[in-house]
């Protein structure tokens, strides 16, 4: 069995290792590398590159979101899960728009973890109920801006999809895997992907998650 090589990044040593034990739990999950801040998980890449980086959003030194542009620009493939005390909607769409996968705050068990380290391996992004809650207020809330002015011009209006694109990009929103999607509009898992893709192309973003974080600030669903 092949497993998912996983790197951890937390100033808070206590809670570190405390992840990295139960990390191990997890019969396909690899630690290969720990980080008490981002700068030192940088120089630590070189060694052992991870397939998932676990990253806390507040460190000295360098910080989560400017680790997140730097494994962005240099090392693209790799996917990122936040972790983070912050429940706060701010932060959660600026933080896929950068291109993290997951939001999972440091209160979660094991399960949610493990479930979202295996989801962003699969489909490129985990939405949890929290984020999906978080953007569906963003969504509302914007919705009832634009209906009070009239002046508003949406940038998505640029954004010309198909109505398949549109269905499939609201189903990758609702969290569901190209498999789901797949089954539940009886298109084959190809063409689901092949939908996928071109929505990344016309919306100008480079993952799934920034795909997700760009479709509800712009009102695409």
């Amino acid at each position: 069995m092949k497993k998912i090589k996983i790197a951890l990044a937390d100033d808070h040593n206590l809670f570190r290792k405390g992840m990295a034990s139960v990390l191990s739990q997890v019969p396909d999950f690899e630690l290969v590398l720990e980080a008490s801040n981002g700068q030192e998980l940088i120089d630590k890449l070189t060694r052992r590159m991870p397939d998932v980086v676990l990253l806390d959003l507040e460190m000295p030194v360098m910080d989560g979101i400017a680790t997140t542009e730097y494994i962005r620009e240099n090392h693209p493939d790799v996917k990122i899960i936040m972790l983070t005390m912050h429940d706060e909607d701010r932060f959660v769409l600026h933080l896929l728009e950068k291109g993290v996968s997951g939001y999972v705050l440091k209160d979660a068990d094991l399960d949610e973890v493990e479930k979202a380290v295996h989801k962003v391996m699969d489909d490129g992004v985990y939405l949890n109920d929290f984020v999906s809650k978080v953007m569906h207020r963003k969504m509302v809330n914007k919705t009832t801006v634009i209906k009070q002015s009239s002046t508003t011009t949406l940038y998505n209006s640029k954004v010309l999809l198909s109505e398949r694109e549109k269905e499939v990009l609201k189903l990758i929103c609702e969290g569901l895997s190209t498999a789901e999607i797949s089954e539940k509009i009886f298109l084959s898992p190809r063409t689901v992907e092949g939908h996928r893709l071109r929505i990344l192309e016309k919306t100008g973003t480079k993952n799934t998650a920034g795909m997700v974080a760009y479709a509800f600030k712009n009102n695409l669903v």
